[in-house]
């Protein structure tokens, strides 16, 4: 099943949210490698409805970037309800996300991201309202349940099938485990016998081999990629080649991975402007530098010392420089 709702997708990698991250500069620089479809960061629904000129900019899309799916969160129904009409106003994209997932405290205690999974009744209310007022297919991620002593996944999935979501992407860890310990594929291996729409596996997608047990595991039509591809685009096309039983590319050398990151560090500072994209880079660059030996230093500097553009495009050189001896 590679449809959500009318939203034909082509491959079964989708490039998860994150926050920091999944900027349009990301999104446009991992879609060709391979993404089906990928989701934009968290976007706040008191942000949009006040109008914040940072919230605002996570809604930026473009031709490149298709599909795409914005992903909203709230702690309120009729917040969201408001959010979804501002949000189809000023952005052009093809799936509304909810997530109903994120366990970091900050989100959990105003109500939103994964504290929803402990009152399904609750949340089918709100989803079965943001499914009514929004014109774009509907998806939701989520988690196991809030802990061990708490799974609620089966009722979630089925009140959020109810409401009208159109794929549904599981997360198979806790909200107290955040994101140590190991995914509980098992938990849900007759999970997707039960649905009648798309289901999406996400949680430690590091190898290709990882994304075929996940798959293999749950049944899932589709994976999430997030961590794991962060500085280390191949493993989507990989992925891909791996579950079309296809021979696998090999590993990156350190030169491919250069020229990556010097693509991309250009797109951000496009989209952002220097000064802000470099702050961005200092945590986001060094990714395509790990596991190459004698390359700790390289990512100390891109880390510490870069002020400029220049600085960082003077790195790139030195390793094109480094590796051409």
């Amino acid at each position: 099943m590679n449809n959500i709702g009318n939203i034909k997708l082509n491959g079964k990698v989708i490039l998860g949210p994150m926050a920091g991250v999944t900027t349009l500069a990301y999104r446009e620089f991992m879609k060709p490698f391979g993404v089906a479809l990928s989701y934009s960061e968290m976007i706040s629904d008191c942000g949009i409805d006040y109008g914040n000129s940072r919230t605002l900019t996570y809604l930026a899309t473009s031709k490149n970037d298709r599909p795409v799916g914005l992903q909203l969160f709230g702690f309120d129904k009729d917040n969201m309800v408001k959010a979804i009409g501002l949000i189809e106003e000023n952005a052009d994209y093809d799936i509304l996300d909810v997530n109903l997932g994120c366990p970091v405290h900050k989100v959990t205690k105003t109500g939103a991201g994964s504290a929803w999974l402990k009152n399904p009744p609750a949340l089918y209310e709100m989803m079965r309202a943001v499914v009514t007022n929004s014109h774009k297919p509907v998806t939701a991620k989520i988690r196991l349940g809030w802990d061990e002593n708490h799974i609620t996944v089966y009722e979630v999935v089925e009140a959020l099938e109810k409401a009208g979501v159109k794929m549904i992407t599981v997360h198979a860890r806790t909200t107290s485990q955040l994101y140590s310990g190991t995914p509980n594929f098992d938990l849900i291996g007759d999970l997707r016998a039960k649905m009648n729409i798309p289901l999406c596996i996400s949680g430690n997608i590091f190898t290709p081999e990882d994304a075929i047990t996940a798959i293999e595991k749950t049944h899932a039509d589709f994976v999430m990629v997030a961590r794991g591809g962060l500085g280390n685009p191949r493993l989507i096309t990989n992925i891909n080649l791996a579950l079309d039983g296809k021979e696998l590319l090999p590993p990156p050398s350190v030169l491919e991975q250069c020229d990556w990151a010097e693509e991309f560090s250009l797109k951000l500072i496009d989209q952002f402007g220097e000064r802000q994209a470099l702050m961005m880079l200092r945590g986001l660059a060094p990714h395509f530098f790990k596991g190459f030996e004698g390359y700790k230093k390289v990512r100390a500097n891109i880390s510490m010392s870069i002020n400029s553009k220049e600085d960082l495009l003077k790195i790139f050189a030195g390793i094109r420089k480094r590796n051409a001896l």
